[in-house]
């Protein structure tokens, strides 16, 4: 009587992972692009660090007591350029760092792949130059940055 084979043998199966694990390393970066998912996060990141300095210059001119002061030196030697003279619902933006490269621009650090500009009265920061992929600060509304780069795919 012979005896049937049934199934595989373990070098089979060894053999078949292999050839699949070599396949889908080989693959998987052709259909993954986490480099748009990283400029993305960079740009939240900035966004983040434009919102904190924000408060952090407001904090600080407020403390100094000063209403009249037009600059903040948030240590280090760095000095940032502040709103002052707004009255009224517009009085919130008293000691916010302006819109331009002394106000916000002096408050955060940004890598060397992001360029930050003021484009229509806002300090907008642009990654690599690739549109769409920004974080603007809007100095004029009262509120924090606004990051358009929401999601990789407007870091392609």
């Amino acid at each position: 009587m012979k005896a049937h084979k049934r199934g595989f043998t373990l070098v089979e199966l060894i053999v078949v992972i292999v050839i699949l694990g070599i396949l889908a390393a080989t693959a998987l970066p052709r259909f993954v692009n986490l480099g748009s998912d990283a400029r993305a996060a960079s740009m939240q990141a900035i966004a983040a660090s434009m919102e904190a300095a924000k408060q952090l210059v407001q904090a600080k001119w407020l403390a100094t007591g000063s209403s009249t002061m037009s600059s903040v030196d948030i240590g280090g030697g760095v000095t940032v350029t502040v709103i002052t003279g707004q009255v009224g619902a517009a009085a919130i933006r008293n000691g916010m760092p302006t819109d331009d490269a002394a106000g916000m621009g002096a408050a955060i650090q940004v890598p060397s792949a992001v360029a930050c500009a003021v484009t229509g009265g806002d300090y907008v920061c642009t990654y690599g130059g690739i549109a769409g992929c920004t974080t603007t600060y809007d100095a004029s509304t009262g509120t924090g940055p606004v990051t358009v780069a929401a999601s990789g795919t407007t870091c392609n």
